[in-house]
């Protein structure tokens, strides 16, 4: 695996490219989860010019922005996306009204993680500059169901920052989510997402400053069998 060159605390961009050139070399059966936030989409372009069909997981809530289906459709078509929606078996809408956790857990935890079990590498837009949660991140870590199936979990733009992640759309003429613009700095369902409460933290908007994390991208306790 490439290991990524650090210019100062930021990553080179071009190494982002190098490390996802890598890894879908090694694997088998590589997705992306992909919310069509910024990062992700950056990601995704990467990949695509390596494996144009690589399968996109779209967790499918059942509580998102109407931009955001509009603009996952839009890129879709343009790109012609190989989309799966990941869907709760048995949703209950309003959920988050009682309990954020559970309506996580149900939506999209246990879903996605069901999901995955067909994947050996699972790329993410994740970045180290998004919240305290993910200031340590890796480029590539293991990641262990709760079934026990290990997947590699890639980051490769874990060290760039947000003005790279915009230059870098900006330089490859890809459009971004109109949300932005409404000063949303990162995006989840609309019943749980508002602008940015904390300057310092760019998930502050997310439930209310409850939490920073939905649990996809944390690492399931093992249970004694």
């Amino acid at each position: 695996m490439h290991i990524a060159r650090n210019t100062g605390n930021h990553q080179e961009p071009n190494d982002a490219s190098l490390i996802i050139a890598g890894q879908l070399a090694a694997a088998e059966a590589p997705c992306i989860t992909c919310s069509f936030q910024m990062s992700g989409v950056v990601v995704l372009h990467m990949l695509r010019r390596h494996m144009p069909d690589i399968p996109v997981l779209f967790i499918d809530t059942f509580h998102h922005f109407a931009e955001v289906y509009a603009y996952r459709d839009e890129l879709v078509s343009r790109w012609n996306l190989n989309v799966i929606d990941v869907k709760a078996a048995a949703p209950a809408p309003g959920l988050w009204q009682t309990s954020t956790d559970a309506c996580c857990a149900r939506h999209k935890v246990e879903p996605l993680f069901a999901a995955l079990e067909g994947y050996d590498v699972w790329f993410t837009g994740l970045r180290r500059d998004q919240s305290s949660t993910r200031a340590h991140l890796s480029h590539m870590e293991p990641f262990r169901l709760p079934s026990g199936r290990v997947l590699r979990k890639v980051n490769p733009v874990a060290t760039w920052t947000t003005k790279e992640i915009q230059r870098y759309a900006r330089e490859h003429a890809i459009p971004l989510l109109p949300l932005y613009e409404q000063g949303y700095t990162s995006i989840g369902c609309e019943p749980c997402t508002t602008v940015m409460i904390d300057p310092a933290n760019l998930r502050s908007g997310r439930w209310r400053g409850e939490k920073q994390e939905c649990g996809i991208h944390i690492q399931p306790v093992a249970t004694a069998s």
